[in-house]
């Protein structure tokens, strides 16, 4: 696990070294224990290193193979590195060290880009190949590890975090507006885009190629996978597909334990963290565990239950963890969001500052640590959404009604007023279009509930998964720590996507006889908190957890903002927000947005998610726009 960074001159000229340096110094938090470069007259790579698996300098980089012709700067793990390993060794290949990053080269080396349906893990890297004069980048099937890029006329940047193409002295910065519109209707960015205008993301499961004197400021992306959620044709007894998931989760946490260093677990009150623990105390005796409470003196509501220090205590007595805690309050989210925009780079999905928190708890103990996430997304998490859109007339159909559910943020009807000041340069730009342009590559035939429930299984892992991967990597690596998330293993995730709906879901039948548009508290309990969802998963579970826990309503991972913003932190709040020199208003009209702010404020209206969203952006202008920021 490490940070990445290269150029590439198109034209010829030669790579200065002091650029490559200063990207690398960049994301130097990435990549603690060394630094490495290498350079080719036109082409130069950079690297900083976390030593995970094989600590010795063999293990250093960027590796170059024997001949000289390839080279390669790789951020990453690929758990099954070792049985590749013998696959090369059987065909002549030779190692010098026993790292992971030697085998991807390898592997390159002898299958291009066929390589990469062979890799298990999460990674992001950039391999060089001199007799061709042809760079290949990728990224990991999920989206685990970000690669970020941009064209500076005749030089082509990439990097793992953007901070580090900022250095170049020719990048401009810009903002996007048109990612400004897309984060403000779903608190995400759905596409490639970011928010400095010229700076893009490779897709996750992408690979791409770029040659000496290629005349381009376009990148052209191949896919080599894609999710696939089916309703089978002939499904399995149910007894089957328990047992093979089973099978599958012990293997993916066994998989993911492979390290030199220690490895820990956060912990939850809930069953997808406590499961991962649960597996990985029977080969690590007293492994370390980590848990983020909060203060909840004067919380209200259904905030009152986002505290989980009990129940995650509970469970670190039961699998014997050596168990470490922090508690946050109102005032802790002020005081890191300098930090936390600065390494986060641009806002995504959810309030995250708590993860910052409880990756810098983790970083003091252990360099690895294990996450929950894509439990819900892979199983069935979210009920509540997916029976928003669940009975249809055909794909528009679906497409407008879930389309509406994930305006998270402003609503069409009032985005116009909001970014009244750029609505002329953005006015083109149709959210719905972007929405619908997920499914690109998904169009399934849509006979039966089922289908659009895959549907929706399919959209919340193209997006709404992949903002929380890339917020725990930066906020992971902030920290030069690494986070491994087994439930995205290979073969867990291929049996994911295949598993019937009716094994995920428990109430679908009800739903679908409900007319979800009558009023009343008919259809209500459907789209709020449930203990519906994952049912598969959760029987599984209680052979690991207590069933109490595998059966606990599905909470998120969120502090109690609301009232705060309400409360104690009303102050900050209207500092901000209220600010008639806020960089925010540059792109958005104060009074539209104080309107919004003020409903929150009088209780009338929970916009949590919008005030974080308001602050976060207002710290992102300072550090990314200002003539000050540009560090912390």
């Amino acid at each position: 696990m490490c940070g990445i960074a290269g150029i590439f001159n198109l034209n010829g000229a030669p790579v200065s070294p002091v650029l490559l340096r200063n990207m690398t110094d960049a994301i130097a938090h990435r990549g603690p224990d060394g630094e490495g470069f290498y350079t080719d007259s036109f082409i130069g790579f950079g690297h900083r290193r976390l030593a995970i698996i094989d600590l010795s300098p063999a293990g250093h980089q960027p590796m170059i193979t024997v001949d000289g012709n390839y080279a390669i700067t790789y951020n990453g793990e690929v758990y099954n590195f070792q049985e590749i390993r013998l696959e090369l060794e059987s065909r002549g290949h030779r190692f010098r060290s026993k790292t992971d990053s030697e085998v991807v080269l390898h592997a390159y080396v002898q299958w291009g880009e066929e390589c990469l349906n062979r890799f298990n893990g999460m990674f992001a890297f950039a391999i060089w190949n001199k007799s061709r004069q042809e760079l290949f980048l990728a990224r990991d099937r999920y989206g685990i590890k970000p690669l970020y890029y941009t064209f500076v006329g005749t030089i082509f940047l990439f990097a793992s975090e953007q901070k580090a193409i900022l250095t170049h002295p020719r990048v401009n910065r810009e903002v996007n507006m048109e990612a400004l519109i897309e984060y403000f209707t779903f608190q995400n960015i759905f596409t490639d885009k970011t928010l400095l205008k010229g700076i893009r993301m490779l897709p996750a499961g992408h690979w791409t190629k770029l040659r000496l004197g290629s005349i381009t400021n376009k990148l052209e992306t191949v896919r080599y996978w894609d999710f696939k959620f089916i309703e089978p044709e002939q499904p399995a007894r149910e007894e089957e597909y328990l047992e093979e998931l089973d099978r599958l989760f012990c293997q993916a946490v066994n998989r993911q334990l492979v390290s030199d260093v220690d490895v820990g677990s956060y912990l939850s009150g809930g069953m997808d963290s406590g499961s991962i623990t649960a597996i990985s105390a029977t080969q690590l005796p007293y492994i370390k565990t980590f848990t983020c409470g909060f203060d909840l003196n004067s919380a209200s509501g259904l905030e009152l239950v986002f505290d989980e220090r009990e129940k995650a205590e509970y469970m670190s007595y039961l699998f014997k963890t050596e168990h470490y805690e922090m508690v946050l309050k109102a005032g802790d989210m002020e005081r890191v969001l300098p930090k936390l925009a600065w390494h986060l780079e641009e806002p995504r999905v959810g309030q995250s500052y708590p993860n910052y928190y409880v990756a810098q708890l983790a970083s003091k103990f252990v360099k690895v640590v294990l996450s929950g996430a894509g439990g819900d997304e892979l199983f069935g998490g979210y009920p509540w959404r997916y029976y928003r859109a669940v009975v249809n007339d055909d794909f528009e159909h679906y497409i407008d009604k879930y389309y509406k559910f994930w305006q998270r943020l402003i609503p069409n009807k009032v985005i116009h007023k909001v970014f009244s000041p750029i609505w002329n340069d953005v006015k083109h730009v149709w959210t719905h279009d972007i929405f619908r342009d997920v499914f690109h590559d998904h169009a399934d035939r849509l006979s039966k509930p089922e289908n659009y429930i895959n549907h929706s299984l399919y959209f919340e892992a193209k997006t709404f998964l992949h903002g929380l991967l890339v917020v725990e990597d930066k906020l992971s690596m902030a920290h030069g720590l690494e986070t491994r998330v087994p439930f995205l293993d290979n073969d867990l995730v291929d049996f994911a996507m295949k598993v019937p709906v009716r094994f995920k879901l428990g109430n679908l039948g009800e739903v679908v006889k409900l007319n979800e548009n009558e009023p009343g508290p008919k259809t209500s309990k459907y789209f709020q908190k449930t203990s519906d969802g994952k049912l598969l998963l959760r029987k599984v579970m209680e052979r690991y957890i207590p069933a109490k826990v595998a059966n606990r309503e599905k909470l998120g991972f969120s502090a109690p903002d609301a009232s705060w913003f309400r409360g104690e932190s009303i102050n900050y709040v209207r500092q901000i927000i209220y600010n008639s020199d806020a960089m925010i208003y540059k792109f958005m009209d104060k009074t539209a947005v104080q309107q919004l702010v003020d409903v929150h404020i009088e209780g009338k209206q929970n916009r949590r998610l919008f005030i974080w969203s308001l602050l976060n952006l207002e710290e992102w202008c300072k550090q990314f726009l200002s003539s000050k920021g540009g560090g912390i």
